[in-house]
This record gives structure tokens, C-alpha cells and sequence, in this order.
């Protein structure tokens, strides 16, 4: 089975780690987001993924010059435009030649969803469209998908108010498609698969939804970006992941706890560093302290500093000496 995973987006909610990174190339724990993704797919026995790209497709095509990630074969669909959700999924499938049922992922979402069980679903209903479902606390955020007992659509709910949302299930944007779902996509223009492909196909009812019962993420925002990371070390995942890169430098008069720390940092006598990511090259200098941010890769914190409140650190971007930032991005966004 082939997969289309979804990585074209300009990441612009988390700039400025995104200004020349394509978020899916960004890391989680200290490996990019993207072999996450493929890593997921291959574990249930998916090898072979179409990447629909638009934003910075060169990052992938270096960093996997061989064609395969993760032990997934790679095929490279570069959207001319942008041609939002459905119209991607059209291209990228075209391109690829995909004449079967195949799964569309999206790339900046991490889940242990059972795509094998997903798949059974699928099939047992003879459906032309699945789609996996996550429960919110809050639904007013998402577009929520409420089904009947068999798990057939009913309708789509954009982003309700809290105490009106018929459900708190909202689509978790992983999908099982039959070829035929290409065919009612049209050409040319950016379509929603969210908002136009799949409620027009629910009237013929063939589009069912399966709730996932599984941990899910997106990853879109600094903060679920810095959760995500935290989750997988504290064990949320299955067996915690090691925070701390081997040839990091941290100074034994250094406190360092709750931290994803990358390789080549170095962090100085008496800095602090809590509740964040310090990405591969950074300087965090003497008696400076770091809670609940990101810092990017090649930044520089100097000594005394002072971030808070979820700063967020570019590429080599600077901390003045003595600075005390607290929700601040830099470079702005």
C-alpha cells in the first residue's frame, strides 16, 4: 500500500524556525519530524510514501538523496501553486502514478494510531473514504465529524462553539482513500478535502470516520511542537527517549531538566534550562536561564539572559547578555 504524506505548508505558526526549515525537517528529540512521520507508515507495512511538497522540497531531496527515509521509498511531488489539502492530494497522487487504495497522512502530525485497524475498517464497510477521528477537550478549535453507529458521516461541524459541538470528535487528518476520491477533486484550483471534498462525497454516504483511541499531536504550534518533544521523554509514547545528545557540552554547574537538548550545544556554568529545546549548535552562555521556549539552531543566548513564556530562538539568532525576553520571537515572525 502507498501512502501521499502532506508536507507542503510554509509552517508560518512557527516561525522563525520555520523562515528556512520545512517544519516536517524540524526535530523531534533530535530527528527529524518527517521520519516520525515514514517511520509510522512503514510500521505497518506501508513503503512507499508520495511526499506533496511545495515549501523548500530541496531540504528533503538532501537529507535523503537516496530516495528512502526511514525505510520508506520516497517519491517527490512539487505542487506548481499551492493547492491546499484535496488539491495536493490530487497531484501528488497523479504524479505518482497511484491508480489503488492508498492513505494520505499528514506530515506534521504524530499519532500511534493503528493504521492496520484503520484499514479493516475501511474495508469492512466497503467505504470510499475513512477518515480517523481524535477526541478534544475543546472542539471549538477543529472541525468536528459526527457519524452514525456504524460509523458512517453524517455531517461536518466547522470549529463549533464549545457548548454547542454535536461531538468532541474531530478529524485527525489521516485517511483511507479509494482512487475514485481523486476523480471528485477538481482540477486547477485549491480545494479542501476537508471542507469540500469530503462533505460532498458524504451525500452519496460512502465516507465513514473511525475514532483513533490513540495519542495524536499536531505539532503546528511552538508549544505542541515543544509537547510533542517532551511527551516522547517522559514516556507518554512507550519507553522514554534519551534528551540529551552524547556530544553536547553542559557544564556539571549546569541544571538541565525537562529538556531536549541537540548535538553540538554547549551550555555554560550556572545556566538553566527547563521545560524546552535547545536545537544542535546553540550557546546557552554563563547564568543564563531558559523556561518553556525553543531555542534554534546556532542561536546564542548570552550569559545573565533571561527567556520565558515560550520565546522562540531563529537560526542564529542572538540573546544580549543580561536580556530578559518572555514570549518573544526572534527574528520576528
Amino acid at each position: 500500500m502507498r501512502a501521499v504524506v502532506l508536507v507542503g505548508g510554509f509552517g508560518t505558526r512557527l516561525r522563525p524556525l520555520t523562515l528556512s526549515t520545512p517544519k516536517q525537517m524540524l526535530p523531534i528529540v533530535n530527528r527529524p519530524m518527517i521520519e516520525h512521520v515514514l517511520g509510522h507508515l512503514a510500521a505497518h507495512g506501508i513503503d512507499d510514501a508520495v511526499l506533496s511538497m511545495g515549501y523548500r522540497p530541496d531540504a528533503f531531496s538532501a537529507a535523503y538523496p537516496d530516495g528512502v527515509c526511514a525505510g520508506v521509498r520516497l517519491h517527490y511531488a512539487v505542487e506548481p501553486e499551492p493547492l491546499d489539502t484535496a488539491g495536493a492530494i490530487r497531484f501528488a497522487a497523479l504524479d505518482a502514478g497511484i491508480e489503488e487504495r492508498f492513505m494520505v497522512v499528514n506530515g506534521d502530525v504524530l499519532t500511534d494510531l493503528d493504521l492496520t485497524d484503520l484499514l479493516a475498517f475501511h474495508e469492512a464497510r466497503a467505504a470510499e473514504a475513512t477518515i480517523a477521528l481524535h477526541r478534544v477537550e475543546d472542539p471549538s478549535a477543529f472541525g468536528v465529524v459526527t457519524t452514525d453507529v456504524v460509523g458512517r458521516v453524517e455531517a461536518f461541524v466547522e470549529k463549533p462553539p464549545r457548548d454547542e459541538a454535536p461531538t468532541d470528535l474531530i478529524n485527525a487528518g489521516t485517511y483511507v482513500l479509494e482512487p475514485s476520491m481523486i476523480d471528485r477533486i477538481p482540477a486547477g484550483r485549491k480545494v479542501s478535502v476537508e471542507r469540500e471534498t469530503f462533505p460532498a462525497a458524504v451525500v452519496e454516504g460512502g465516507v465513514y470516520a473511525m475514532d483513533g483511541h490513540t495519542y495524536w499531536i499536531d505539532t503546528g504550534t511552538p508549544q505542541q511542537y515543544l509537547s510533542a518533544q517532551l511527551d516522547l521523554i517522559d514516556g507518554r509514547r512507550g519507553s522514554p527517549i534519551e534528551p540529551l545528545s552524547e556530544d553536547a557540552r553542559i557544564d556539571a554547574d549546569a541544571a538541565v531538566s525537562h529538556a531536549v537538548i541537540g548535538p553540538g550545544v554547549v551550555i555554560e556554568r550556572g545556566s538553566v534550562v527547563r521545560h524546552a529545546v535547545v536545537l544542535a549548535g546553540a550557546v546557552v552562555a554563563a547564568g543564563a536561564s531558559i523556561t518553556g521556549s525553543l531555542i534554534g539552531p546556532g542561536a546564542t543566548v548570552g550569559a545573565d539572559a533571561v527567556l520565558e513564556a515560550m520565546c522562540v530562538l531563529g537560526d542564529d539568532a542572538v540573546v544580549e547578555a543580561g536580556e530578559h525576553l518572555s514570549g518573544v520571537r526572534r527574528p520576528c515572525a
